[in-house]
């Protein structure tokens, strides 16, 4: 799925370097944890604790099926065995209504701003057609990377698409999930600096730290992206670590 008008090069992307910065949403410049567990605690409070359980184990065999996240659907499957549930309604206006923008992590919006300066922000993530949307547009990332929003089922098979619609010298990765990132790197190599904030339930999990290799670049928070420069962000997607080869963040 893409939003947004086809992106023209800027004055800020000179002829030598044209840098795109591919920004996930959920857990990278949003607490989707938070908002899963606002959910929580909105559904055992309209719906009691085994109607909210049971919808839980709805969200998460659709997420298996489908690989992504989709509250609404999992919402419709709910539905079929509670037709005449009177709070599906209240549940759905919460869902679509949730206040986004007070989850941003802090200074999520100030790096994509200092990204705006060194090249093109551009939101890059997975979900489905309808809810996905409607949470980058409430939480101001929208506007704030100027509409340049890819949507996938999996972005990591879509890089073809990625590259033909915003081409670049280089790509700065900025993902939450340490599978997405090996995927990308393994794909497009020197051509991309992965940045990993660890942030939510993926990214300290310690079977999945364990399972893939560390990113170009380890956060411990999006904001400390702010720290870096731009040469050093290149540089270190080109395997010149210096003082960027970290895995804790900047100390």
């Amino acid at each position: 799925m893409k939003l947004g008008p086809q992106p023209q090069r800027t004055s800020r992307q000179t002829k030598a370097q044209r840098v795109v910065f591919l920004l996930d949403v959920d857990n990278t410049l949003l607490d989707n944890d938070r908002v899963t567990t606002d959910l929580r605690r909105y559904l055992e409070r309209e719906i009691g604790r085994a109607c909210q359980r049971q919808y839980r184990t709805i969200f998460e065999q659709l997420r298996a099926e489908l690989g992504y996240a989709d509250y609404l659907g999992a919402l419709q499957r709910y539905r079929i065995e509670h037709a005449h549930d009177h709070n599906l309604f209240a549940i759905s206006s919460y869902l679509v209504n949730y206040p986004f923008a007070n989850r941003l992590y802090p200074n999520s919006l100030d790096v994509v701003e200092r990204c705006r300066e060194w090249g093109t922000p551009v939101i890059l993530s997975d979900g489905d057609v309808v809810f996905q949307p409607r949470k980058i547009e409430r939480s101001g990332l929208y506007e704030a990377v100027e509409r340049n929003v890819l949507i996938y089922i999996h972005k990591e098979h879509e890089l073809d698409a990625v590259a033909r619609r915003y081409p670049a010298d280089h790509y700065v990765l900025v993902d939450d999930k340490l599978r997405i990132l090996t995927a990308v790197k393994q794909a497009w190599g020197a051509r991309v600096t992965t940045v990993f904030p660890r942030q939510g339930h993926y990214a300290i999990d310690p079977a999945i730290l364990a399972a893939y290799p560390a990113a170009d670049i380890t956060l411990d928070r999006i904001g400390d992206l702010l720290e870096y420069d731009l040469h050093e962000l290149v540089s270190a997607g080109c395997g010149h670590n210096g003082k960027v080869a970290r895995t804790n963040g900047r100390s």
